[in-house]
């Protein structure tokens, strides 16, 4: 919640129950029965309270998640969080098939489980407000880690998810460089379209590419195949507790 006039941020409410005090109310007036005595039982006199605080508030929704799902429209992410929770977001083989942020709860052992948000997918521009994802980004604010999809095997040929990982991810820090030092795992998704004796080119190409060293994953989230291998991980991860060492961004490249 922020100040609708100054902006000024009043209160960030992360807790079941938390309170806030967003505006203070008057001080209460004195009525006729305060100043009844024994020799005036019926008192006509009284004091007016005094006037509270008077504010305009912009209030925000952020969703609170462990692991959010960064991605370009049709990277796969509703898929994903379909095949590793119980949620059931549309799925459909056009663009911004997400409209609204999705919850999963992800559960891998008996009493081991976390909290995975889909957004809808970024695309270049986002920051300036292109497309649908800028406006739910905020819902990545909590969470301890960033799964950034990347289809590694799109179907037109003139794609190249180097270049759209980079852009999301440059976009990722125009918006708000907090969310962009968060955690960040690269998943290549889709790679069950890639026969198994041609995987590890366009594997290698994209993580060249885009300089990355630090995780990876491998998965198909239509067939389930790395799912519960990155679900385990992720547990892992959020067990320890321990932010992760970003050693490179991905974007620092363009900047040479």
């Amino acid at each position: 919640m922020s100040d609708l006039e100054t902006g000024e941020l009043i209160a960030d409410l992360e807790r079941d129950g938390e309170r806030a005090l967003l505006a203070k109310g008057g001080d209460g007036g004195l009525g006729n029965l305060h100043f009844k005595s024994s020799t005036n039982r019926a008192p006509r006199r009284f004091t007016r309270g005094a006037q509270g605080e008077h504010r305009r508030l912009k209030l925000e929704l952020r969703v609170l998640a462990d692991v959010g799902l960064l991605g370009m429209p049709n990277a796969g992410k509703s898929t994903l969080i379909r095949a590793v929770s119980a949620a059931r977001p549309k799925v459909a083989d056009y663009p911004f098939t997400t409209l609204h942020p999705s919850l999963g709860a992800v559960r891998v052992d008996m009493n081991r489980s976390f909290v995975l948000a889909d957004i809808p997918g970024l695309i270049e521009g986002a920051a300036e407000g292109a497309g649908l994802g800028h406006q739910f980004l905020r819902h990545l604010a909590r969470t301890r880690l960033l799964l950034h999809l990347v289809d590694i095997a799109p179907f037109d040929p003139g794609t190249d998810p180097v270049r759209e990982a980079k852009a999301i991810v440059k976009e990722l820090r125009k918006y708000d460089e907090a969310l962009y030092r968060k955690p960040r795992w690269v998943v290549l998704n889709k790679i069950d379209l890639v026969t198994a004796e041609e995987r590890e080119r366009p594997v290698r190409h994209f993580l060249r590419g885009f300089g990355w060293t630090g995780k990876s994953f491998i998965i198909s989230a239509l067939t389930g195949e790395g799912c519960r291998e990155l679900a385990y991980a992720i547990m892992e991860h959020l067990e320890q507790g321990k932010p992760e060492p970003q050693r490179h961004r991905g974007t620092e490249k363009q900047k040479s």
